[in-house]
């Protein structure tokens, strides 16, 4: 490989290493000074000062080309082209002097009637290990196809490259970090930032925009299936830190993924080839898939780990409340390979109400799924973006507000479009609060959580008696196995009803405040909350 002149981008890559085995990768890493080598075998590394995604950072160039079919606001902020060719030339001109360059060569996608080709150049080793364990590697068992390799997305990945004072001011920004994302070209420019996830998540950007003109809904969600029944497929949608990657990593099921998704014409398929946890607090005994997954070719980000012993500590937030591991998904027991399934039977979304006041579990009608999707009620929690120290009460369009190019109605009709088709059932499980809001209360308990997810997917919880709550209209089962009855409905967990009755009107009224930004037709609008 020479100079990469693809998509208007030169840059020489004379001495790259393309596609190198992750042992190749570690050792490289290591000799650099990029990482540790933990007593169970991941590399740990550090990710700087950005511990998270920076979303205020991130910009979008605005072309005649894609300007009507892009969702401009907070989310997306318009970056010319002139501005969006200066941010190129400072990534190709740092990343042309670099000691070592790494490119990875994958797809994102494991439906190979439905994928995209993705190109990723970066100076660290740690970087490109992190591509080869997220992404699908070419003629790997992930791939499950003999076709070759084509050049579809690109990311120059020059993390090291901190905007100047001057910059700042040239770009009219105020931070060192500037992401740049190109729909038109195909190209994602990083600036400042060595947090890994910002590649891992500009092509999952990239997924939601060109999918749905392949007939895919693209979703931020885990999936997984009954390991006795291929047609028993579920979702699991949320933001990151609800629960995601925990809940679909069950035994007794095949792991499809842990966090984005196609649901196409063929059924559900991952567009990953590995999962990206988070690890503050971990057990063997909480989450025993995922602890024996941290091994020799995954990654550890920001976990400290003892000196001496080498062991890493999980319950240490030093660094950050985010501390991630990357690995492959067939490091999951019994993980399916390649990651595809069936239309799914089960629809379950993720939310940690920081308010106390949604119930653990409650089934929603199709109108209730829609509502409640576009709105995508959930809080961010602690360091999974930059800032973000403490739970805080978000509303993220289609739990992955963040991600989403088109506007969010699109998304919601193309969920609502195949619940309907495929009769699947629809679930909100809230993993946040219980007994009182963050700072009074406390989170559900997993072992509850799970046993409802049992439920769930067994068929047991359609079966079930259910009322309905006076506020928010969801329909509570009267009966979980292995879960307190007294748990289920949330006014019953707090010591004062007033409070309860006031905190949830609270929520209410935000749900119906966020709304109106949506053209939402009068039936769904009739399934939400009452105020």
């Amino acid at each position: 490989m020479t100079t990469m002149t693809t998509k208007g981008i030169e840059l020489n890559l004379n001495g790259a290493l393309t596609n190198r085995p992750i042992a190749h990768l570690v050792e490289r890493a290591l000799a650099d000074g990029e990482g540790r080598l933990a007593a169970n075998g991941a590399l740990v590394c550090r990710t700087g000062d950005r511990t998270g995604r920076s979303p205020k950072d991130k910009y979008l160039e605005d072309t005649s080309a894609i300007h009507d079919k892009v969702w401009w606001g907070k989310v997306n902020r318009p970056l010319s082209t002139d501005k969006f060719d200066r941010v190129l030339s400072m990534a190709t001109e740092h990343l042309g002097k670099a000691d070592q360059r790494y490119v990875f060569d994958g797809w994102a996608g494991a439906d190979i009637e439905h994928r995209l080709g993705v190109r990723v150049v970066t100076e660290q080793a740690w970087h490109c290990m992190f591509c080869e364990t997220l992404f699908i590697r070419p003629g790997s068992a992930a791939d499950a196809s003999d076709l070759p390799w084509q050049h579809d997305w690109t990311i120059l990945n020059a993390g090291r490259r901190r905007l100047t004072p001057e910059e700042q001011a040239e770009f009219g920004v105020d931070s060192p970090v500037l992401v740049a994302q190109s729909l038109e070209r195909k190209l994602v420019v990083i600036l400042g930032t060595e947090y890994a996830g910002e590649m891992k998540k500009s092509i999952f950007f990239a997924m939601n925009y060109d999918m749905p003109d392949q007939g895919v809904f693209p979703m931020h969600c885990s999936a997984n299936i009954a390991k006795d029944d291929p047609t028993n497929v579920a979702l699991f949608f949320g933001l990151s830190g609800t629960g995601k990657t925990t809940l679909s990593a069950d035994p007794n099921r095949a792991l499809i993924g842990d966090d984005e998704h196609g649901w196409g014409p063929n059924g559900v398929f991952n567009f990953e080839g590995g999962c990206y946890a988070k690890c503050i607090k971990l057990t063997r005994e909480g989450e025993p898939q995922i602890w024996d997954a941290i091994k020799f070719g995954s990654v550890l980000e920001n976990v400290v780990i003892n000196d001496e012993t080498l062991e890493p500590d999980y319950f240490d937030g030093s660094i950050t409340e985010n501390t991630r591991v990357t690995y492959p998904v067939e490091y999951i027991p019994g993980a399916q390979i390649p990651s595809v399934g069936a239309h799914p039977k089960n629809v379950i979304f993720l939310t940690a109400d920081a308010y106390g006041v949604l119930p653990p579990v409650s089934k929603l009608t199709p109108e209730q799924a829609m509502y409640y999707f576009i709105n995508g009620y959930t809080s961010k929690l602690a360091g999974t973006e930059a800032g973000v120290t403490e739970p805080q009460p978000n509303f993220s369009p289609c739990f992955g507000g963040p991600f989403l190019p088109r506007r969010p109605m699109e998304y919601a009709q193309m969920l609502a479009d195949r619940i309907k088709r495929y009769k699947a059932n629809v679930w909100l499980l809230n993993t946040g609060w219980t007994g009182g809001a963050y700072g009074q209360g406390h989170r559900f308990e997993l072992r509850y959580t799970r046993a409802m997810v049992t439920d769930i997917l067994d068929g047991s919880l359609r079966r079930e008696e259910y009322d309905q709550d006076p506020i928010f209209g969801l329909w509570i089962p009267r009966h979980v196995k292995g879960v307190p009855a007294g748990v289920l409905h949330p006014e019953d967990t707090w010591s004062d009803a007033n409070a309860y009755r006031a905190q949830a009107k609270k929520l209410a009224e935000k749900f119906r405040e966020n709304e109106k930004q949506f053209k939402i037709s009068d039936e769904v609008l009739a399934a939400g909350p009452k105020i």
